[in-house]
């Protein structure tokens, strides 16, 4: 149990905590269908890492900072290559082409006007992700196309992302994860879940094109770092297998459109395939810490679990209890009211929740009719960038398919899906008040990208006239500041080790600097249904500052009751985009001005005002000093809980210095009864 409280957010640990867990142009010709044994080859002959780093200082750099020299060759990774030859992958299609069968006709329903206002349709013209994406590539060359794989992969596949940067852009790039690019994806495991032709064409459409790439040796496996695998031609798969009628024409080459059905679109396993980030620059060592590999070359394994984990969230819901059994909320605060069993077992089933309409438009017309369809609004944590962008594409904005009341429902969406990732319950234990935040989502509370957000307790008590006397974890909305002493925080904070800290000219620890980070510093975050200790952290997700006993999914904290108080009130906070983060946005960016532009629509936006989760109130009785149990009398019980606690902090702790020690003993001593 991690029943202690936190005495404020300490980030300076001493030590780094082990973990279990291109040069500019086009990429070269010869990069281009690199298969897992020539992988293998180049990292046999890349020059040494550390020790050879080109003392290339950034302009203006602070401090001398050294940028990390890799180049395309570092971010070569198995799954469908990128080409510019459409007559090998056809152009992954706009999503405007699909508005008119597939939006305005339900704003619930209809597949594009919930994609248009996610951060799945708007990922490549997210502020904070081109802000970020400035700083890795300053921190190591080229490393954003590791990004742009995923927040752009039409621009990827077409070989316009070689550099790291959107400079190669076309209009089309900035369509995101679109349409045509998810329902073109391609399960790279055959199995029962694989694609099925329809009636007429009985071949499964997918073996040739798995064939080819275990020829190739360029068949992905483990999840994430955006290894997909895309059909090179333009059919279009979804999980329906009785689609009356294809009413899809031609392919921008001229090829008929296909309609193929595929279970793999209802699995986690397609959502893995990003959601799992890890820097493949780094190599696990021996020691379990990740040290830089042989450069101008790709990752020598190519398993995800030999790369520094910078994210989680799929491998979490691998290990989790909605993965292995489901889970059914008797509230039934995911997956909608139509959806067909109330079993949470998948992405899908949480983040795409089922809906009762029309998959088109033209659902009223025979042979058409309405079903069950999974809306694709994607809903999230976020809750102020969507309007950021926005107003970043002005009078465009509706041309794209945010309209106001598009992106309010998206606002509105991912604040509810913020309010159902957790309950908590208040109760009172003697002098102090237990706070319980239960996680019922199938990750980590939070989870995802680590930089920027946090999740933490806001804990007031009052006395009998209503008036505050003590109050932990406030927000100042003026200047987007929140006073962290004393309370709890949720958080994941990575950083650099001494060797890179050295290689690059920049301080060891806790840093923002997502290309570098290769350690762990904290991460606090509350697990999932199912959590195993030793699962978690031989996938590159252990728990780090916190103990969580095996099958636990909340965690518990406790405050001392201040004299005179009658009344506390307790709010769960989350925030997308703290000022700290979004300051080093702005101030670290040397190359551009995407760093200001974020700061500034942050500031125009709120600020990323935290979200309230939870909030609740509780009446204390009068407290007894000693009486640990809260029966009303000091004795042996009382002295029992104490000794058990003892050295710890949480229960037991009288005088509220964070440690149970004599001083608490003697307190319950001096205030014993019969």
């Amino acid at each position: 149990m991690s029943d202690h409280t936190v005495p404020g957010r300490d980030v300076n640990v001493p030590s780094p905590v082990a973990t279990d867990g291109a040069a500019n142009g086009h990429r070269p010709a010869s990069h281009r269908g690199l298969g897992r044994a020539r992988i293998i080859l180049l990292g046999a002959v890349g020059i040494a890492a550390v020790g050879s780093l080109v003392p290339s200082v950034l302009a203006g750099g602070r401090g001398g900072q050294v940028q990390v020299p890799t180049t395309a060759a570092d971010f070569i990774m198995p799954g469908t290559q990128p080409t510019d030859d459409p007559y090998l992958l056809n152009p992954i299609t706009v999503s405007s082409s699909c508005t008119y069968c597939h939006s305005d006709y339900n704003a619930a329903t209809a597949p594009f006007d919930t994609w248009a206002v996610s951060l799945m349709g708007q990922s490549a013209r997210d502020p904070i992700w081109q802000a970020a994406l400035t700083i890795a590539n300053q921190d190591a060359n080229g490393v954003g196309e590791i990004c742009i794989r995923c927040h752009s992969p039409g621009a990827w596949l077409a070989g316009r992302a070689s550099t790291g940067t959107t400079d190669e852009f076309l209009p089309e790039d900035w369509d995101s994860i679109n349409c045509a690019f998810c329902h073109r994806m391609v399960n790279p495991i055959l199995g029962p879940d694989s694609a099925v032709a329809y009636p007429g064409d009985p071949a499964n459409p997918d073996d040739e094109i798995i064939a080819d790439l275990v020829k190739a040796n360029q068949l992905p496996f483990g999840a994430g770092d955006g290894r997909y695998v895309v059909d090179p031609a333009d059919a279009r798969r979804g999980p329906f297998d009785d689609v009356p009628l294809n009413l899809h024409g031609l392919s921008i080459i001229g090829e008929q459109i296909k309609l193929v059905a595929s279970p793999f679109h209802k699995k986690s396993e397609l959502c893995g395939t990003c959601h799992d980030v890890s820097n493949p620059v780094y190599m696990k060592q021996k020691n379990g810490t990740y040290g830089l590999g042989r450069l101008n070359a790709p990752h020598p394994t190519q398993n995800p679990h030999d790369m520094f984990p910078e994210q989680r969230t799929y491998s979490e819901w691998a290990l989790s209890e909605f993965a292995s059994d489901g889970v059914v909320f008797a509230d039934n605060r995911f997956g909608g009211p139509d959806h067909p069993t109330g079993v949470m077992s998948s992405c899908q089933d949480c983040h795409m929740p089922v809906t009762n309409g029309g998959a088109c438009a033209f659902a009223d017309s025979p042979p058409f009719f309405y079903r069950d369809v999974a809306a694709h609004s994607f809903s999230g944590s976020n809750s102020w960038v969507m309007s950021a962008i926005k107003t970043q594409l002005g009078e465009d904005a509706e041309w794209f398919g945010l309209t106001q009341e598009r992106v309010d429902a998206s606002i509105a969406r991912n604040i509810q899906m913020l309010r159902d990732a957790s309950d908590m319950e208040v109760t009172q234990s003697g002098n102090q008040v237990k706070i319980r935040v239960i996680n019922q989502t199938g990750h980590k509370l939070p989870t995802g990208y680590p930089e920027g957000r946090m999740m933490w307790l806001n804990v007031k008590f009052l006395n009998a006239k209503d008036q505050v006397i003590d109050e932990v974890g406030g927000y100042d909305y003026d200047n987007a500041e929140a006073d962290l002493a004393g309370t709890k925080v949720w958080e994941a904070i990575h950083g650099i080790d001494a060797a890179i800290a050295k290689a690059t000219g920049l301080p060891e620890g806790p840093s923002t600097r997502l290309a570098l980070a290769n350690t762990k510093y904290k991460d606090n975050r509350i697990p999932p249904r199912g959590y195993n200790a030793k699962s978690f952290a031989a996938v590159g997700a252990p728990v780090i500052g916190a103990t969580y006993a095996d099958g636990q999914y909340w965690d518990d904290t406790f405050f001392t009751i201040p004299s005179g108080a009658a009344k506390t009130i307790v709010t769960l906070y989350y925030q997308t985009s703290t000022k700290e983060y979004m300051e080093f946005l702005r101030d670290d960016n040397l190359t551009d001005d995407r760093g200001q532009t974020a700061y500034d629509l942050w500031a125009t936006h709120g600020k990323s005002a935290p979200v309230d989760m939870d909030s609740a109130q509780l009446t204390l009785a009068p407290v007894v000093l000693g009486d640990l149990n809260g029966d009303g009398f000091v004795n042996g019980a009382d002295l029992a809980i104490l000794l058990g606690a003892w050295g710890g902090s949480g229960l037991g702790d009288l005088n509220g210095d964070n440690t149970v020690n004599g001083a608490d003993l003697a307190i319950l001593l001096g205030a014993w009864t019969s």
